[in-house]
């Protein structure tokens, strides 16, 4: 073995390079990155956080980001596919933990997870985040417009969550609404992929819904992404589902008819060029979940999201011969 050591996630003396250790054993870090609350020199940073009290239907999301750190042990050590590199050779990556929130004052949540998100981003890192539900979005683009401005949005969901909401609410399914108001995102650069249910409002952000994602080619998905976020500074949400039941069981509130795990993650693959500045994937909700399905199909997409980062990293390097050969 190339590399003897155990619990890479804690014996890691590097924040770069694969753990080389058994997928089966070994301490429980997203893709066995080290834990370590020090971000300086960290290209990324992932962390968890554990909340489900906004949900309307089942709860149980809060032990999503337990859920997806166990399936993504798979997914170290060789090449990740379908990028054609180790992604940890050159992409420093760290497992920060978890948001520690008070489970008894719901009100302070959002200004937990805001504060915490931005002295991460503070140390120019890329922040990915494992939720939880789906409110935890709405105080993370409040960290991020911070630094970068009302961004582009783009939500992977079976829902809008456009709900009427007063600004006030602690509701995963108001968010984008109250995201909107706020000017944390522009509508007119946003998109929703997969939405197969009704909403009062779109708030101007355009919609590929569930069906018509079943009639396009994943080339063809990415390139309505692609133009309709134009270039601007983007962030990507994925609530896990947007994919259909058979692909993503574990969630609080399932809907039928939504697109396979290998459409999304193969249009996920293509969205290269976008200027993605943060990322999250919530929802997993393993109490609902068999064989640890959801949680696989959540990792992977963490995983694609640090493929495209990596490849990007590539590219400045002056290594695009690197690149997967997924095109849009």
């Amino acid at each position: 073995m190339a590399n003897s050591n155990i619990d890479h996630a804690f014996t890691a003396r590097s924040k770069t390079g694969g753990s080389f250790e058994p997928t089966y054993a070994g301490a429980l870090s997203f893709m066995r990155r080290r834990y370590t609350k020090d971000v300086k020199g960290a290209d990324v940073v992932v962390w968890g956080v554990p909340f489900d009290a906004a949900v309307t239907n089942r709860p149980g999301a809060r032990f999503g980001p337990q859920a997806i750190r166990r399936a993504s042990a798979i997914l170290d050590n060789d090449p990740q596919y379908p990028f054609t590199r180790d992604l940890f050779e050159s992409l420093a990556v760290v497992d920060y933990g978890d948001c520690l929130l008070d489970s008894g004052n719901h009100q302070k949540t959002p200004a937990t997870i805001e504060r915490e998100a931005a002295r991460i981003l503070k140390s120019g890192a890329f922040l990915l985040t494992l939720g939880g539900d789906h409110f935890i979005t709405y105080p993370l683009l409040k960290a991020h417009a911070a630094i970068h401005g009302p961004l582009a949005l783009v939500q992977f969901d079976a829902h809008q969550d456009t709900w009427p909401d007063d600004g006030k609410r602690i509701d995963h399914g108001s968010f984008v609404a109250r995201a909107v108001k706020e000017g944390l995102i522009d509508p007119d650069r946003s998109i929703q992929i997969g939405i197969r249910t009704h909403a009062p409002e779109t708030c101007g952000i355009k919609i590929i819904h569930g069906y018509e994602v079943d009639e396009m080619r994943a080339s063809d998905l990415a390139y309505a992404i692609v133009e309709r976020t134009g270039g601007h500074k983007t962030y990507f949400t994925f609530d896990i589902d947007c994919l259909d039941p058979a692909f993503a069981p574990g969630t609080g509130t399932p809907v039928a008819g939504g697109p396979s795990s290998a459409r999304i993650l193969s249009t996920l693959s293509r969205l290269g060029q976008i200027d993605l500045v943060g990322a999250d994937v919530v929802e997993v909700a393993p109490a609902y979940d068999h064989a640890d399905i959801t949680a696989i199909a959540g990792s992977a997409v963490a995983m694609h999201y640090l493929g495209l980062l990596a490849e990007r990293r590539a590219r400045q390097d002056g290594n695009g011969d690197a690149h997967h050969g997924q095109d849009i």
